[in-house]
Formats: C-alpha cells, sequence, structure tokens
C-alpha cells in the first residue's frame, strides 16, 4: 500500500513532501444553517460502530496526505467524496486514495468546478470534511462546513486577510454551539515533545517567559510552469504559492506553524507587529509576487518580544525551530525535538507518535465522545499573527492586532471564473498602504 502522510522519516512520502509535485484546490460561496437537532440526527450513526464518513475538498497532495492519514488514524474511517477545482487533480487523488482499502471513491461523489465544495456538503452524506485547498478559499469552505453541520479538519492557515479571519471565527463560534469538533493542521499542538515542553513549561521549568525566537528558513518550493492553454486563473491557482491573495505569502502558509507555537507558549496572540522584508532572490515571473524573505518583531501583552524570521532562497542557512526564552531558562523546539536548560536540563526522548496522525487521531477521539474539540480560535489568532507581520513588512508601518483584525483589505478576485487576473504589483514598504 502506497502510504501518502503517514510518517516523516523514512521511505514513505509525507502530504508535506508530496505537496512539492501537487498542487490541489477549489473554491467559492456558501450553505444556509441547519438547526442542532437536525445536526444531532444526522450525525447519530457517528457515535455507533459505523464508519466516519470524509469528504475531501481540495485534491491536491496536501489533501490526499490529510485523507491518508484520516485513514490511517482509525479503523473506522472512510473517503466517501472528493471536491476539487481541477478534474486533472481530483483524478490523481481518486487514484491514490483508491490504493487504500477504504479509500476508493464512487464516480457519483466526485465534484468538480469552483462550487464542488457546495455540491460534496449538499450531495454526498459525509460526517466530517477535510479542507485543503489553498487558504484563500478556508473561510469560504469552512463557513459552509459548519452550517451544513460537519465536524472538520482544516490544513492552517485558514484566511489571508482581516475579513477571512473574522468569518473563520464567527464559524468557529458557530461550531461550537453545535457541538462540531475542529481541528487545524498545526500538528505541534499535537505532538507529544511539544506538549511535555508546554507542559514543563506551564510548570515554570523555565520561569516567565522574557522572549522568543523562531525561524523557518529554507529553500525554494514547487512551481508549475505555465501552459499556454491556461488563463490567468487558472495560473494562479496551480501556482497558489506565489500569489498573497491565494497564500498569504510565505509568511502566513508556512510560518504560521513557527508563531503558532510561540503564542500557544505566550499564552495568546501578540499586540503587534514592526517587520521589513522583501523579493531579493526569487524574482522570475514564474513566483509570482510574494516576498521571498521576512524578519518581524512581535510585542505580546506581558512586554515579552518575539524576534521571526522566515526566508525561501536556496543555498541559505537552514533553520526551522523556536526558541522560548525565559528568566530561569531557555525552551527548544523543532519537529521531533524539545529540550530545556535552566532548573536543570532536560530533552524529550520518549516516544512521539507521528503527529500529522496524531492531529487526526485527536479529531476522531472527539467525534466518537462528542466533546467538541474546536481549535478555531487558536489557529486563525496563529493566522493573524502571521498576516500582521506581512502586513507590516508589505507597507513599512507598524501594525496593531486590532488594525490587522479589523483591516477592510479583502484580497477575494472580482470572480470565481476562469479568465483574465491582472497580478498586483510587488509589494514597496513606504508605498503600498496599510488598509
Amino acid at each position: 500500500m502506497n502510504r501518502i502522510g503517514s510518517n516523516r522519516e523514512g521511505g514513505t512520502v509525507t502530504r508535506r513532501e508530496f505537496v512539492k509535485s501537487t498542487a490541489g484546490l477549489t473554491a467559492a460561496a456558501a450553505l444556509p444553517i441547519i438547526p442542532s437537532a437536525a445536526w444531532a440526527a444526522a450525525s447519530a450513526h457517528v457515535a455507533g460502530s459505523d464508519a466516519v464518513r470524509i469528504g475531501l475538498i481540495g485534491c491536491g497532495g496536501r489533501g490526499t496526505g490529510a485523507a491518508y492519514d484520516a485513514l490511517n488514524a482509525s479503523p473506522d474511517t472512510r473517503v466517501v467524496a472528493l471536491a476539487d477545482v481541477f478534474a486533472d487533480r481530483l483524478n490523481g487523488s481518486r487514484s491514490h486514495l483508491a490504493k487504500h482499502e477504504r479509500g476508493k471513491v464512487d464516480e457519483a461523489n466526485c465534484y468538480v468546478g469552483f462550487d464542488a465544495f457546495k455540491q460534496l456538503l449538499s450531495g454526498a452524506e459525509v460526517d466530517m470534511v477535510i479542507l485543503a485547498t489553498p487558504p484563500h478559499f478556508r473561510p469560504i469552505h469552512f463557513e459552509a462546513a459548519i452550517k451544513a453541520g460537519k465536524h472538520v479538519f482544516m490544513e492552517k492557515p485558514v484566511a489571508v486577510d482581516g475579513p477571512g479571519i473574522r468569518k473563520v471565527i464567527a464559524a468557529g463560534q458557530a461550531a461550537k454551539q453545535q457541538n462540531l469538533s475542529v481541528v487545524a493542521g498545526t500538528q505541534r499542538r499535537h505532538e507529544a515533545c511539544y506538549l511535555a515542553a508546554m507542559q514543563r513549561l506551564r510548570d515554570g521549568a523555565i520561569g516567565a517567559i522574557t522572549a522568543a525566537r523562531c525561524y523557518w528558513n529554507q529553500g525554494g518550493l514547487w512551481v508549475n510552469e505555465r501552459k499556454s492553454e491556461w488563463s490567468d486563473m487558472e495560473n494562479q491557482l496551480r501556482n497558489w504559492l506565489y500569489y498573497t491573495w491565494l497564500s498569504g505569502d510565505h509568511i502566513v502558509e508556512q510560518h504560521v506553524h513557527n508563531l503558532d507555537v510561540v503564542n500557544w507558549a505566550m499564552g495568546g496572540h501578540p499586540i503587534k507587529a514592526m517587520g521589513m522584508g522583501g523579493r531579493q532572490v526569487r524574482t522570475a515571473p514564474q513566483y509570482g509576487h510574494i516576498f521571498d524573505h521576512f524578519a518581524i518583531e512581535y510585542e505580546y501583552p506581558s512586554g515579552a518580544f518575539l524576534q521571526s524570521m522566515c526566508r525561501q532562497i536556496d543555498n541559505c542557512a537552514g533553520r526551522v525551530e523556536e526558541i522560548i526564552q525565559g528568566t530561569e531558562g531557555r525552551m527548544r523546539t523543532h519537529s521531533g525535538h524539545a529540550e530545556m536548560s535552566g532548573r536543570g536540563e532536560w530533552r524529550y526522548e520518549s516516544d512521539n507518535p507521528n503527529p500529522y496522525m496524531q492531529e487526526h487521531v485527536d479529531l476522531l477521539a472527539s467525534i466518537r465522545n462528542g466533546d467538541g474539540l474546536n481549535e478555531a480560535q487558536t489557529v486563525a489568532e496563529a493566522t493573524l499573527t502571521a498576516i500582521m507581520g506581512r502586513m507590516s513588512a508589505y507597507t513599512g508601518q507598524e501594525v496593531t492586532w486590532e488594525q490587522a483584525l479589523n483591516s477592510k483589505e479583502d484580497l477575494s478576485p472580482p470572480a470565481y471564473e476562469f479568465g483574465p487576473l491582472p497580478m498586483p504589483p510587488v509589494a514597496t514598504p513606504g508605498r503600498t498602504p496599510l488598509v
């Protein structure tokens, strides 16, 4: 069996690695909310012995890997429906998933187009949906999924602008009212070494937090060379990493993981950001208009500061980790590793199950137990932390949390249709306005 997304080490392929060769998506609108009583009737079988039926919205490598993780997390899961804006992406995902005994999807439950997500939510019998389209669509799809009464696994980040964040927060609150379970793709919050380190931090192992540093510095990622028959919209969708309206820029799409860990350690979100960045090396047209590096200083309510750095430039030093400094020691974490110094040396050395699968284990347990695990607020705050940093770097201005949250800057395109879609200019600090 070809196991996508089951391990970060060894010979299997993770969904993060698989995404380098595939990029999936879908798009747009909302459904009427259903009464809680109707939800209770629709979901009654989930508490029993029947399988949890999963619909995948966004069939690229990221979504296909997440679906594999959900299948491998429990023998009581089945993928029963697929949706994507592109038929080739859906067919590729369907073929991969069919290699899993519980991943065979009937053609009748395969939906293609900008409204494919609406067709899946209304036409397929699903209990839980995986949202793995480009981040721009997350608020739209999350809102629709909650209104349709579905449990949700949604990849990070969950928006690209303030209006999107506000929509996610509102939908997350609606999910709580309906006791729907929501888990985000911030898998570090489900990783044993991180959980152990955070517990020690809460117990005072490094004293009061005074500062933090975090990094996601690496080389470049995939690009799909434009074909002559692709419209502007199709080209941008197939290369969504490189367009701010789709990805939020890499500080939002990728560095959000590290920012989320620092927020977790700090016990909340920052109050303001001052940053800089630019587009110095990755300047060719196929890379859209995003930056290739950022450096942001965040301030938290306690007065503690975070120095944040992210970069996607080849042949440079790589670093992906978080460092939390306290009055009596320091915590250092990265995937698969956690250590502390100060009140005695400590290093996590126990079992560390695959966090990409564990997040689905935790979600499925919540669905079965009915305890309403809901990560919408924390992932929305982590995403807005990244957006706030991008806004500061793009404009050259200091940006407060309230400015970012209440921003009227809506990055949505004029219409969700294939055709011309002019690319905005590269942001220029001091000239690009803060909206």
